[in-house]
């Protein structure tokens, strides 16, 4: 068989699988491929997966189908969580060749070699997470206007509902002069924005390697971090992707208050506003802390942007619980709610704990916190209809239109098309065309 030459690629997950996925596509690149669209046919299909919702591993399945009927003679290889944590599950599903553990997707073309003509034998590489213990840097380029740059990886916590430090290992970090290096790269290639990615970015400082299981001591601090990226010229906005609430330092948020880089937005998971319930999900904080956070936020930035991660239908949680965790962010000053529906994973605590929420019951409750979410994305949009915000613009899925985000995360759309794609112009935010998209014009 002669050597394929066309790849492509899909992603799922977070904002940390597309910056890696963007450094194996340039791998690929540089070894003479092409990369193609998914729907184009290649020789080569490369999946990252995500596993952090029981929804994550049936997309990976339906992927693999739709890389099939795009060229049904592909060769589909599949990475990320959803590989480490099951290999052998992923190994069964029809079609798939090669499957590669976290430690193993980084030298994803040494292994390529190992696909053979048939479909009947699957390759398995997925390593004991224990010997994930190197950190490798990742950074997007060339598919968006923005850039997501990998500074840390892994996670030391022990959240009871987490596979994550099942799937990424432990905490390890980039140094802070690499990620400067990188962040000068990506200046040079235009890009105008790097959104800061990791699994626990505020634990960023941890050496780059783990040795024997023990955890690496600090050489750093997130805020070391920020603020000599700060100093990046080239680079206009910096977004901090999200950071636990224990880890968002005072420091931190003056920084930020201070800072014309990095932009009035962060996003910080709570995951339930009931003591009770963040105490069984074993997270390092309380609702007070969470709500001092919040306070100090807006006493600093009053036009801040604040997203929250929110858990549904968690082993335990009444009624009384959820209409507790509604009130508190129904009160709380924040703009914008993710919101997840609590899905059992092997291997957790969460998943051995009594007083299951009924499936039916769960989705009622997140379908009641998209609705609060939508509701004070609203109230948060229309505080700034009528004042000007700087704009990043992107390309639209809309014919004739050009969309992009203001640095405090409100969308807009603008009735022209490509005039300023990949620049930051001053903008008139103006009434809602629909929910969570304000029209523009430039100011």
């Amino acid at each position: 068989m002669s050597t394929p030459k066309t790849v492509a690629f899909h992603t799922l997950g977070c904002k940390l699988n597309f910056s890696e996925t963007s450094s194996i596509r340039r791998q690929f690149e540089s070894h003479g491929y092409d990369t193609v669209k998914f729907e184009e046919g290649a020789d080569i299909y490369i999946l990252n997966t995500c596993s952090v919702t029981e929804f994550a591993d049936r997309k990976c399945r339906y992927e693999v189908r739709r890389a099939q009927k795009h060229s049904p003679d592909a060769k589909i290889i599949v990475v990320g969580c959803y590989a480490q944590l099951k290999p052998k599950e992923i190994s069964e599903i029809p079609g798939v060749d090669l499957v590669l553990g976290a430690a193993e997707k980084f030298n994803i073309i040494n292994y390529v070699d190992q696909l053979s003509h048939s479909h009947d034998l699957t390759v398995v590489n997925a390593s004991a997470i224990s010997e994930v213990n190197s950190f490798v840097d990742a950074f997007s380029i060339g598919d968006r206007t923005r850039s997501f740059l990998k500074v840390q990886d892994g996670c030391n916590y022990k959240c009871s509902f987490c596979t994550i430090p099942q799937a990424r290992g432990m905490s390890r970090s980039d140094t802070v002069e690499n990620a400067v290096s990188n962040a000068r790269k990506i200046a040079a290639q235009g890009i105008k924005e790097i959104v800061l990615t990791g699994v626990n970015l505020g634990d960023f400082g941890n050496g780059t390697e783990v040795i024997e299981g023990v955890k690496p001591k600090k050489e750093a601090l997130f805020i070391d971090l920020i603020r000599e990226l700060d100093k990046v010229k080239g680079i206009e906005r910096f977004r901090i992707s999200s950071i636990e609430p224990n880890l968002l330092t005072e420091e931190i948020i003056e920084f930020v208050a201070n800072s014309k880089r990095f932009v009035p937005h962060f996003h910080i998971p709570l995951q339930s506003g009931s003591n009770k319930i963040l105490q069984k999900m074993r997270r390092r904080y309380n609702r007070e802390l969470y709500t001092d956070r919040v306070s100090k936020i807006k006493e600093l930035i009053p036009h801040c942007c604040i997203g929250v991660d929110v858990i549904v239908g968690f082993p335990g949680e009444t009624h009384e619980d959820f209409l507790d965790s509604y009130h508190f962010l129904k009160d709380l000053d924040v703009s914008y709610l993710h919101v997840f529906t609590y899905s059992e994973r092997a291997n957790t605590a969460a998943a051995e704990l009594e007083d299951s929420v009924p499936i039916n019951i769960r989705r009622e409750r997140n379908e009641q916190l998209r609705i609060l979410s939508q509701k004070k994305k609203n109230q948060f949009y229309q505080k700034f209809v009528g004042s000007n915000r700087p704009v990043l613009f992107e390309q639209s899925k809309k014919e004739g239109k050009m969309s992009g985000f203001t640095d405090n995360y409100i969308k807009v759309e603008l009735a022209e098309k490509d005039a300023f794609i990949s620049e930051i112009k001053d903008v008139h935010l103006g009434c809602a065309v629909e929910p969570g998209l304000l029209s523009a014009t430039i100011s």
